[in-house]
């Protein structure tokens, strides 16, 4: 495989400092670089702005532009929960304490919900962001047979949606 892991995922913030405090403070998230600029480099847009990189443990990033123009951000998701960045911990007594450590920020959480793969949290960052604190709970073997009908099951819901669209259709 060429596509060795994930260098780092980028979403807007309205506040770089608020986005600090909570991805740094909070989460404990390393903050790992930040860069300001007046022009976006791909483009040469003029659009002031701080690109924030926070470090996950395995060495990828999750950034965050603040653009010094656009004091409000809004996050157009339809629905909220599909759109979302999941984090993993390494065990149920770490997602446990995170889950107890954000409740005591005042951040409502969700779960924890067993996904039968992996247990999750779920919550909101101060942008509107859907995050989700995962724990793997595969047992061996499990993750080979998923991948082994993976293809499978994409197939067989192409064929359900394009029924379920059909279906839709006739009912308008």
């Amino acid at each position: 495989m060429t596509v060795q892991r994930l260098n780092h995922v980028a979403y807007r913030c309205r506040d770089a400092q608020e986005t600090t405090e909570f991805y740094a403070d909070v989460l404990g998230l390393r903050l790992a670089h930040t860069i300001v600029q007046d022009r976006v480099p791909s483009t040469q847009e003029f659009a002031p702005h701080a690109h924030v990189f926070f470090e996950l443990g395995d060495g990828s990033w999750v950034a965050f532009f603040d653009v010094s123009t656009e004091p409000h951000v809004v996050q157009e998701t339809n629905p909220d929960w599909a759109q979302h960045l999941a984090l993993e911990v390494d065990s149920l007594e770490i997602l446990a304490e995170k889950q107890a450590s954000l409740e005591a920020h005042g951040i409502n959480v969700l779960g924890p919900v067993d996904h039968g793969f992996i247990q999750s949290i779920y919550f909101y960052d101060p942008n509107g962001h859907r995050l989700e604190l995962a724990v793997r709970t595969v047992q061996v073997g499990d993750l080979e047979r998923y991948a082994a009908s993976a293809r499978a099951e994409v197939d067989a819901w192409t064929l359900r949606k394009k029924e379920d669209l059909a279906g839709a259709s006739t009912h308008s």
